[in-house]
């Protein structure tokens, strides 16, 4: 089973062999070789390619899912940049630069920004902390702010270099989107906090920064606000796809090499509704994709959110199936089986549930005509 997709691409074998060549490694380490070995580099979206993007996200996501987040953090950062015209080299980044995309809104934990003193005094001593050759941030830009607070839930954050995140004025004006080195002082990563069996390897840290300088990217509003928005938040539904693609395959293998005797009708029943939920909801992110390349300065708010929660209902629809048809041996001997049951959970916990299914219902409650056809 895989995405209906465009032409394989050399690209794309390269992903896949650096992957297969990486499994003993842990996800910060492999998605540093990934990084460095140029195999983060995806098609930006809505630009012709977006189900090219989508196989590299679900092709990661079926290998792991830990892993899979930091890639998807990093290659959103990217495209983020470029959607709201960052310079090159921004917050003194490089090529290899390892980013991570860090928007989640913990109650009570905002980062608030101050402007640049322009008179080029912003209160910060001490030397220079960027690494030689890098971009100059611009003291006395007017896009260099200073931030100040807690951001949680950033993943990877023990291992990125940058990161993109939602700052706020201390008036409570925002959100800001602001690009900050994360190797300067002032920046403290903790994991205390982070327990996770599912998704463990992901660990998504704290972040403190004390007066850390940073530089604005776009305009208050713009993270929210732009077509991209939903272009990435329809990406996040490939990676969902791809976890159950990992585990529809293990049950397929299952069925397919078991004695004629095991090949019970139960299991065969339960291959066949794998194969609906795994084949319906990929041919639902075609569709999608294409959507998004056909018009991609609209509003991607329904046709995005539709392909999440089909996304989300794939997967815990291939969780119950494969667990209730193999039973327990997986579980228990097969280690990247239980790892990715266990990541899978959690990662689709990114979905807000009922939640969006009400804000995808409410937009088609206020549309005229039918959103459906053949």
């Amino acid at each position: 089973m895989t995405l209906p997709a465009a032409d394989e691409g050399t690209e794309f074998e390269a992903l896949q062999q650096a992957l297969a060549g990486s499994r003993h490694l842990g996800a910060g380490v492999r998605m540093e070789q990934l990084v460095a070995g140029g195999h983060a580099r995806l098609p930006l979206p809505g630009q012709g390619a977006t189900l090219q993007r989508w196989r590299a996200l679900a092709e990661v996501s079926r290998h792991d899912l830990s892993l899979a987040k930091l890639y998807e953090g990093h290659t959103d950062a990217v495209a983020i940049l470029r959607e709201l015209h960052a310079p090159d080299g921004v917050a003194g980044s490089g090529a290899e630069s390892l980013w991570g995309t860090w928007a989640s809104e913990a109650p009570g934990g905002r980062v608030t920004f101050a402007e640049e003193d322009r008179s080029g005094d912003s209160g910060a001593s001490g030397p220079d902390p960027r690494p030689a050759g890098a971009a100059d941030l611009g003291h006395a830009d007017v896009r260099t702010v200073w931030i100040t607070g807690t951001k949680a839930w950033c993943s990877g954050a023990e291992h990125a270099s940058h990161a993109l995140l939602t700052a706020w004025r201390t008036d409570g004006r925002g959100p800001q989107l602001v690009a900050v080195d994360l190797l300067q002082p002032g920046v403290t990563v903790s994991t205390q906090a982070w327990r996770a069996i599912g998704m463990a390897d992901s660990a998504s840290a704290e972040v403190t920064f004390q007066h850390v300088r940073a530089v604005r990217v776009g305009d208050e509003g713009d993270y929210l606000n732009r077509p991209g928005f939903w272009h990435g938040g329809a990406g996040i539904a490939a990676c969902w796809w791809g976890g159950a693609l990992a585990l529809g395959h293990a049950l397929q293998a299952a069925v397919a090499n078991a004695p004629a005797a095991q090949r019970t009708p139960f299991r065969l029943a339960a291959l066949g509704r794998v194969d609906v939920a795994l084949g319906a909801t990929a041919a639902l992110l075609k569709d999608t994709a294409d959507w998004i390349d056909r018009q991609p300065a609209d509003d991607a708010f329904a046709p995005a959110l539709r392909a999440r929660q089909a996304a989300e209902a794939c997967a815990r629809r291939v969780l119950d199936e494969t667990g209730r048809a193999l039973g327990a041996t997986p579980f228990c001997r097969d280690a990247d089986f239980a790892r990715m049951s266990a990541d899978l959970p959690v990662f689709i916990r990114q979905s807000h549930a009922d939640r969006d299914d009400a804000a995808l219902g409410e937009r088609l409650a206020t549309q005229e005509g039918t959103p459906w056809s053949l």
